[in-house]
């Protein structure tokens, strides 16, 4: 209860107990009157003479309008018990606030963002071995064409281990050779075993059917036939035993051949890997651009991974903006943005979120506009959804301190804004949608409320 009811129902409480005074079965209060009496003599000695007490009589109507009145008194007390309290009050000058006016239109569901022109690609340099800076060919700054030579480095520890992997791969290769040299001569051999079988099979066939002959005839004895039919028949089965060898041999010399083979190859690609990171020690421009970044000096030592400098793509630029976190869920890759009339578009959404806000590049749609410089930062316009109809007040700075919640609202008269429970929705620089609590023509306070925050009403005067 505040000061002002407290104060109400104590002078209340006065006037119901003044109104108890009254006799309760008359209404009024009771009046004592005293009247003469005549008396004899005697009853004045022996004290009978007395005054006595004479009752005012109370008409009904006079009775009904006190009961009114008690009645009157309760229905105040209770509707100032009940209804709730106007809250404090704060006379503002309205020169020194803004006062904008609810209106209706079209709603752009944009955001403005500021970008910053950056190149669309960039290749860093870094020292893929390290070494020392022998001759420095080009200066900071210049444009270079791919291939071109920037810095040459010296690593005696690199070229040592070259030429020793370079020792190592021509031995291996050499063993190799000789390996594959006695897998041929060892298949000569079983070729040249075969074609000495084959011959003495060939020659003891022909014996034999020469003996067969004679020895009906008697001219050769038996043992000799025998002894050159065995003899045939040892190198029919050695002839047999022989070509599985070879098959065996062939095989498994196949299989060889092809491992040594790979493994020549790999200590080849060795021996080209090797000689690359001696050949990585003169840097080269990757690809054609700008050189930036390149700061480094003769004499100097470079670590492996060392970072030389950067070289950007000329001519050629992408939009890098931050935004506000609020936004995260409702930006996506490939939504439309515009720079001036340019169009573009969300290339990448880094999804790091730093200091309340995220990273966006953009990329022109089409062509980009001549005339732009690495670092420049431009004003990008943001589109979010589609333009529709709907009911607009002005942005202003109460949406940071409300959160959209409340508003001051001004009375007809305009002699003071009362706070008025509010729902918005989108917003954009200029307008804020809203969803309930306002009408179409009602103006309102849209300047800062850090000085009302706990107001319930401003009293508006002119100083």
């Amino acid at each position: 209860m505040t000061k002002r009811q407290r104060k109400i129902t104590a002078a209340i409480i006065m006037m119901t107990k003044k109104n108890q005074q009254f006799n309760p079965e008359h209404g009024e209060a009771a009046v004592a009157v005293t009247t003469p009496i005549s008396t004899p003599a005697s009853a004045s000695l022996s004290g009978k003479g007395m005054d006595r007490k004479v009752q005012a009589k109370t008409s009904p109507l006079r009775k009904w309008a006190m009961i009114a009145g008690s009645l009157l008194i309760l229905l105040c007390l209770a509707y100032i018990v009940v209804m709730p309290s106007p809250g404090k009050t704060l006379a503002v000058d309205n020169q020194r606030i803004v006062i904008s006016e609810v209106t209706t239109g079209i709603f752009e569901d944009f955001i403005p963002v500021r970008g910053q022109v950056t190149p669309a690609r960039t290749v860093f340099l870094d020292a893929i071995e390290g070494g020392r800076v022998e001759r420095i060919l080009v200066e900071d700054g210049a444009r270079l064409n791919a291939g071109e030579l920037i810095v040459e480095l010296s690593n005696a520890s690199l070229q040592l281990n070259v030429l020793g992997n370079e020792a190592r791969v021509a031995e291996q290769l050499n063993n190799i050779r000789t390996i594959e040299l006695d897998l041929e001569q060892n298949r000569l051999q079983h070729k040249s075993n075969l074609l000495d079988i084959n011959y003495q099979i060939k020659m003891l066939t022909r014996r034999q059917t020469k003996e067969q002959a004679l020895l009906e005839s008697g001219a050769v004895q038996q043992a000799q036939y025998d002894d050159t039919s065995d003899t045939l028949d040892w190198y029919k089965s050695r002839l047999a035993l022989t070509r599985e060898s070879q098959q065996s041999d062939a095989r498994m010399q196949g299989e060889q051949l092809a491992f040594l083979k790979e493994t020549g190859a790999r200590l080849e690609s060795n021996l080209a890997i090797s000689r690359q990171n001696l050949d990585n020690m003169k840097v080269k421009a990757p690809v054609a651009g700008k050189l930036s970044g390149f700061n480094v000096q003769v004499g100097q030592s470079i670590a492996r991974g060392e970072r030389l400098g950067q070289i950007d793509t000329p001519d050629d630029y992408k939009l890098t903006a931050f935004i506000d976190e609020f936004y995260l869920g409702r930006v996506a890759i490939g939504q439309q943005a515009r720079f001036k009339d340019y169009a573009l578009v969300i290339a990448k959404i880094y999804p790091q979120v730093q200091n309340g806000q995220f990273k966006v590049d953009f990329t022109f749609a089409e062509q980009q506009p001549a005339g732009i410089r690495r670092g420049q930062n431009v004003q990008i316009k943001l589109t979010l959804g589609d333009a529709s109809k709907a009911t607009l007040v002005p942005n202003g700075s109460f949406f940071q301190d409300t959160g959209g919640s409340w508003i001051f609202v001004l009375a007809a008269d305009g002699s003071e804004a009362i706070k008025r429970n509010i729902r918005l929705g989108r917003r954009n620089n200029r307008f804020i949608e809203v969803i309930e609590g306002l009408d179409i023509g009602e103006q309102v306070v849209t300047s800062s409320y850090a000085s009302y925050l706990e107001m319930q009403r401003l009293k508006l005067s002119r100083q």
